[in-house]
């Protein structure tokens, strides 16, 4: 199981929204980290202490590459040996979907840093509902551009389920944002369900 759900750059809205939650200076810890895109403009735009941990050997090599501080390792596992606090902000950037336990893994984020912030793609698309209605197969979208039987991603989520979870978990949701196909943000006073059926993607900023 790859943990790492590498989204093409183009489509990597996320980043922006990403950059924009964290503070300059901050430590933060990239899990899934893919190649070190993220932590490369997180340093870049707002001068980060940036480690990152990554389970494909190319993502290590290829961020190692970029001078980046980056381990190989597994999120369902190796988060475990992180002491409690070690950063300022623990980043989970599409690749939620890809742990084979998510509530294990967003308890060890939120164990680990001061604040996570994750991201993911919501399965409760309206574009996915429509291919799975009128094609009655696993719908394939650019954020989610691989077939059923070779896909990393084992755990689907939509934003209701996520919100639902963080509920059961008692986690805060300091910010919420969805966006839309265009990579637009749905307004923050449209109810749940909008965001639930509009949004293509969510990002969260979560404390504990």
């Amino acid at each position: 199981m790859n943990v790492a759900q590498h989204i093409p750059a183009a489509r990597r809205v996320d980043y922006e929204v990403i950059r924009e939650l964290v503070e300059p200076g901050s430590r933060i810890l990239d899990v899934g980290c893919g190649d070190g895109a993220l932590m490369t403009m997180l340093q870049e735009w707002h001068g980060v202490r940036a480690s990152g941990i990554e389970l494909s050997q190319k993502g290590v090599n290829d961020a190692v590459a970029r001078g980046l501080s980056v381990v190989q390792g597994d999120a369902d596992t190796d988060l475990d040996a992180y002491p409690d606090n070690a950063f300022d902000y623990v980043i989970l950037s599409q690749t939620l979907q890809a742990t084979r336990d998510p509530k294990r893994v967003l308890e060890n984020l939120l164990r680990i840093g001061e604040r996570s912030i994750v991201s993911f793609p919501n399965f409760g698309y309206w574009r996915l509902r429509l291919q799975l209605l009128v094609h009655g197969q696993m719908p394939r979208t650019g954020l989610l551009p691989d077939p059923w039987w070779s896909t990393s991603n084992i755990h689907f989520c939509t934003i209701r389920d996520f919100v639902a979870l963080c509920d059961d978990m008692d986690v805060d949701l300091l910010r919420s944002i969805a966006l839309n196909t265009s990579g637009q943000r749905i307004p923050l006073n449209a109810p749940w369900w909008f965001w639930n059926l509009f949004g293509e993607q969510a990002v969260f900023l979560l404390h504990r």
